[in-house]
């Protein structure tokens, strides 16, 4: 049989077909599926509506477009978070996206400390802002308000007081 010639098998399943078969391959590769695109999420009511995590805290946000008015847990953010650093921290995402003011903000949050919840209010809030005006996206991407924030208590193991703590050592 000769170099060029092609049994009924490999002319069936295309392998022996050289260079042709790379090129036409290569032009279908080169047709990759376009850039993906966000669109608006909002719900009867006219909110987006996102979920925030932080440590063990879990917050739900909505958002709707007020005079950015913002509820936590049935409390003005004011009273639930008396700290100014946690309502920097709450803030954060409008400042960055120049919608100050703009949302009024509804959240409820579990589980956690003070700043915990602060840090799932504001993850909840910037995912909320990106369901709202995609084009907010690109904004928050880059400050890291979208991506949530892995660390957490480290576990306690046996034969020690806490995580990485031993018990005091005795020589005699």
């Amino acid at each position: 049989m000769a170099a060029n010639q092609q049994t009924p098998q490999t002319q069936a399943t295309g392998q022996g077909q050289g260079m042709e078969a790379l090129k036409a391959l290569g032009g279908a590769a080169a047709a990759a599926p376009a850039a993906v695109v966000h669109e608006k999420k909002v719900d009867k009511q006219g909110r987006a509506y996102a979920t925030g995590k932080r440590k063990n805290a879990v917050a739900r946000v909505w958002i709707k477009p007020g005079r950015g008015g913002i509820t936590v847990n049935g409390r003005d953010w004011n009273q639930y978070f008396a700290r100014p650093v946690l309502r920097m921290i709450i803030s954060q995402p409008f400042l960055v996206a120049q919608r100050d003011g703009s949302y009024d903000v509804i959240a409820t949050v579990v589980g956690g400390g003070l700043s915990g919840q602060a840090g799932a209010v504001r993850h909840g809030i910037s995912k909320a802002l990106t369901y709202y005006e995609p084009d907010l996206r690109p904004i928050l991407k880059t400050h890291g308000f979208l991506t949530r924030d892995a660390r957490v208590v480290e576990r306690k193991k046996y034969g020690r007081m806490k995580a990485r703590r031993s018990f005091q050592f005795s020589k005699r």
